[in-house]
C-alpha cells in the first residue's frame, strides 16, 4: 500500500506535489494552533469555574457558621456536602435537600479526608457516576467543618465542543482553499518551467542533420528572479550548442569538401602518371628517342603529387597539433630568413621587381625557421604566380609592440572582395580558370596559415586594386632579441 502511495505521489506534477506538502504542512500548524486554543480555552474556563467556586463557598461558608445552614446560598446543579471532622475522619451531615447530595459520595468523602490532610483548599475534578464531570473544592468552614462543592462542567465541555467544532470547519475550509488556490499559483509559478519543457521537446524533435542551427528559443517571461535566472541559463545553454552544431556542420562540410577537392587533386596527377606510363612503355618499343621525354614528364607528375602529399600531411599534423607538434623551435634571425627569400624569389621569378624595405637589422626570434621560410615563399610565390608579369612586390620587416610583422605586398589587381574570406581554404583558388601547373594545388595560403597559427601569430589581408597585402604577425617569446 505504501508503495502504491509513493508511486502515485511520484507521478504527481510537481506543482500538486507542492500543493499536497503546503496543505501537509499547514494542516500541522492548523493542529498546533488549534491545540494551543483549545488548551487555553479550556484552562481559562476551568480558572473562571474555581474563581465561581471559591466564592460561592466563602457565602456558604459563612451562612453555615452564622446559622448552621446554607439557607438559599445554591447554585442550580450544584452540590454541596457537610462534613464534621472532628475525630479526623469526615463524617457527612445529614443534607438539607436529599439533592443537594449526588448517590455516590465517595469523591466527595475522599476529597474531605484530604482537605483535613492538607488543612487547605483542595481542588479536584472527578467523574460523578451518572453525572457527568464535576470540579471539585474543599475548604474549612470552621474547626472540624468541611464544605465540600461541586460545580459541572458541562458548560465548559460544551463551549470547548463548540470551539473545536469551529476550529475543524474553519481550518478544513481554510485547507482546502489554501490547496486548490496553491495548486494554482504554483502551476502559474511553474508555468516558464512547463515552456521549457515544450521548448526543449522542440529541440528533440528537430532534425539536427539537416542543418546546424536550432530553431527554437525559450522567450517568455514572468516566474521571478530564479526562474529568470534559470530561463537565462536554458538559453545560455541552448547558444552554446547551437554555435557547438554550426562548428561541427561547418566542420563536416569541411572534411567533406577537403576530401573531395584532395581526391580531385590526386586524381589529376596520377591519371597524368598513367598515361605518360603507357606513352613510355610505347615509346620504349616504337620510338625509344621519345623515352626521355616522357620519363622527365613522370618524374615531374611524381614530384608534383609528393609535394601535395607533403602539404596534406603537414595540414594534417597542423590540426592534431596537441599530439604531435610539427615545428622545432629555435632562436633564428626573422630578418635574415626574409633576406634568403627575397634572394631565392629573385631567382625564380626574375619578371617580378622585389624591393625589401629597410627595417631593423635583426630580430632574433624562437621559432621554426624552416617552416617560417616555407611561409614566406608560399606568400612571396603566391605575389607572383596571381600577378602579371613586371608587378613590383615588396617585402618589410618591423616591430610593433610585442610581436614581429613580415609585410608582403604586390601591385596587382587584387583579390575580389568574395575572394577574401576564403583564400585560406584548403584547395581554394581564387582564379578558377588557372591550369594547376601555373595556380599551384590551392593549399599555399592554407599552409602558410596553420603554420603561423602553431607559431601563435596570425596573417592579415587587405586587398584592393593595385594593392594587396599579406601581415604576418608573429609573437616575440620571452628569450626574443632585438638588434637595430
Amino acid at each position: 500500500m505504501s508503495g502504491r502511495l509513493r508511486r502515485a505521489y511520484r507521478g504527481m506534477r510537481l506543482g500538486t506535489r507542492l500543493a499536497l506538502g503546503l496543505g501537509v504542512l499547514s494542516l500541522v500548524v492548523f493542529a498546533v494552533v488549534g491545540t494551543a486554543l483549545t488548551t487555553y480555552m479550556r484552562d481559562y474556563l476551568s480558572a473562571q469555574l474555581d474563581t465561581q467556586l471559591a466564592q460561592g463557598q466563602v457565602a456558604q461558608s459563612k451562612s453555615i457558621a452564622d446559622y448552621g445552614t446554607l439557607s438559599g446560598k445554591k447554585y442550580y446543579s450544584w452540590y454541596y456536602a457537610v462534613y464534621d471532622v472532628s475525630d479526623g475522619e469526615p463524617v457527612l451531615r445529614r443534607p438539607e435537600d436529599p439533592a443537594d447530595v449526588p448517590a455516590d459520595v465517595d469523591d466527595f468523602t475522599s476529597l474531605a479526608r484530604a482537605q483535613t490532610v492538607a488543612s487547605t483548599e483542595v481542588l479536584r475534578t472527578e467523574h460523578l457516576r451518572g453525572k457527568g464531570e464535576y470540579r471539585l473544592r474543599a475548604c474549612e468552614v470552621e474547626p472540624g467543618v468541611v464544605l465540600v462543592s461541586a460545580a459541572p462542567m458541562e458548560d465548559i465541555e460544551d463551549t470547548v465542543g463548540q470551539l473545536i467544532t469551529i476550529q475543524a470547519v474553519t481550518f478544513g475550509l481554510a485547507l482546502l482553499a489554501l490547496v486548490v488556490l496553491g495548486r494554482g499559483m504554483l502551476r502559474r509559478g511553474l508555468q516558464p518551467l512547463s515552456d521549457m519543457a515544450h521548448t526543449a521537446r522542440g529541440i528533440t524533435s528537430h532534425d539536427l542533420t539537416d542543418s546546424g542551427r536550432l530553431p527554437v528559443r525559450h522567450d517568455g517571461r514572468g516566474g521571478g528572479p530564479e526562474v529568470e535566472e534559470l530561463r537565462t541559463a536554458f538559453n545560455t545553454m541552448l547558444e552554446h550548442i547551437d554555435d557547438s552544431l554550426v562548428v561541427r556542420a561547418e566542420a563536416e562540410q569541411r572534411l567533406r569538401r577537403f576530401v573531395a577537392d584532395a581526391s580531385h587533386e590526386l586524381r589529376t596527377p596520377l591519371m597524368s602518371v598513367r598515361g605518360y606510363a603507357d606513352l613510355f612503355q610505347y615509346a620504349a618499343a616504337n620510338a625509344p628517342e621519345e623515352r626521355d621525354r616522357h620519363l622527365a614528364r613522370l618524374r615531374a607528375e611524381a614530384a608534383r603529387m609528393g609535394f601535395l602529399l607533403d602539404d596534406l600531411l603537414l595540414l594534417a599534423r597542423l590540426d592534431a597539433a596537441e599530439v604531435e607538434t610539427p615545428l622545432r623551435p629555435q632562436e633564428a634571425d626573422l630578418v635574415d630568413l626574409v633576406e634568403q627569400a627575397a634572394d631565392a624569389f629573385r631567382v625564380t621569378h626574375a619578371d617580378h621587381p622585389l624591393t625589401v624595405a629597410p627595417g631593423p637589422g635583426s630580430l632574433v626570434l624562437r621559432l621554426d625557421p624552416q617552416r617560417i621560410r616555407q611561409v614566406l615563399d608560399n606568400l612571396l610565390t603566391n605575389a607572383a604566380m596571381h600577378t602579371p608579369a613586371g608587378t613590383e612586390v615588396s617585402v618589410a620587416v618591423s616591430l610593433i609592440g610585442d610581436a614581429a610583422q613580415v609585410r608582403i605586398a604586390d601591385a596587382g589587381p587584387g583579390i575580389p572582395p568574395a575572394d577574401r574570406q576564403r583564400v585560406f581554404d584548403r584547395f581554394y583558388r581564387v582564379d578558377k580558370a588557372r591550369s594547376r601547373d601555373r595556380g599551384g594545388s590551392g593549399l599555399g595560403l592554407a599552409v602558410a596559415e596553420s603554420l603561423i597559427r602553431a607559431h601563435g601569430g596570425r596573417i592579415d589581408l587587405t586587398s584592393e586594386p593595385g594593392a594587396t597585402v599579406f601581415t604576418v604577425t608573429v609573437p616575440l617569446t620571452v628569450g626574443a632579441l632585438t638588434k637595430s
